[in-house]
């Protein structure tokens, strides 16, 4: 029971979304979870822990477009929330049209991890596999939803019509660390499509970011253009990547990192920009 202290004001709506959320769990007996470490599919795993318990099993796929720091808050969640949870291995690597980084990528992305969570679940004898793509992704270019859909993956955040801001508000109300984690996505999503995509260009990416939080910025991106690393931050934080001294910071730990040339984005943050070169053509 989630104490009174760490309640937030929840609309009667929302609440009215867990509730049928945790019917729709309930029903499916045992689940396995596609936990990316993200707001959302942490709010789904402990949705599927409290209603299922240990008939609930979390799994996260490490690769190499899987970065040090969204294992170490993957961690820290489960630590926190008590959370079943394991560790699985995907190979998405292995295949040429994953590497390829067409804008259909992240399909067989989504489709290597629900065919290594389908050998878990028979192995495991799980009755099915969720993941937490919830109704505001639908407004965004989503390969992976299709996988989803072949591999008779469940949407249940979707299926209720719940948005990013309520997940997050009943995160907050649950006392989840998540509740206001910065978007994440997997470090592939930092590469412009055409652009193949391997385990060295990732971890220069990955050097980058870290760099970045390293100076206390909370929500951004590296994208990687050739030697050109273009960098996003929130348009609250833009004013500061700004200052001379801040800029000369940022400039000085991307080469670090590897890269030539370092590029502030004076349009910020968005989530997906480089969606909007698909949208173009």
């Amino acid at each position: 029971m989630v104490s009174v202290s760490k309640a937030s004001a929840v609309c009667i709506a929302t609440l009215e979304k867990q509730n049928l959320l945790f019917d729709r769990l309930r029903a499916c007996d045992s689940l396995l979870v596609a936990f990316s470490g993200g707001a959302d599919s942490a709010y789904l795993a402990w949705s599927a822990h409290q209603v299922l318990g240990k008939r609930a099993l979390a799994v996260t796929a490490l690769s190499a477009s899987f970065s040090r720091h969204d294992r170490e808050q993957t961690e820290a969640f489960v630590q926190s929330s008590g959370v079943r949870h394991e560790f699985i291995e995907t190979r998405e690597f292995d295949n040429p049209l994953y590497v390829a980084n067409n804008a259909d990528r992240c399909y067989h992305c989504k489709d290597e991890l629900f065919d290594r969570m389908k050998a878990v679940a028979a192995q495991r004898k799980f009755n099915s596999i969720a993941y937490g793509i919830n109704a505001d992704d639908t407004r965004d270019f989503r390969p992976g939803h299709r996988a989803a859909h072949e591999h008779n993956v469940l949407a249940p955040l979707l299926d209720v019509g719940l948005s990013k801001q309520e997940i997050r508000e009943l995160s907050r109300k649950a006392g989840l660390l998540t509740w206001d984690r910065p978007a994440s996505a997997c470090l592939s999503s930092r590469i412009p499509y055409g652009t193949q995509v391997t385990p060295e260009l990732l971890a220069k990416v990955e050097r980058a970011e870290a760099a970045i939080r390293a100076l206390g910025f909370g929500q951004f991106r590296v994208r990687a253009h050739g030697e050109l690393a273009r960098i996003e931050l929130a348009p609250d934080e833009l004013s500061l990547g700004l200052q001379p001294e801040m800029a000369r910071q940022i400039a000085a730990g991307i080469k670090e990192a590897g890269f030539a040339f370092v590029a502030l984005d004076l349009e910020g943050y968005r989530r997906g920009s480089l969606n909007s070169l698909l949208k173009q053509g």
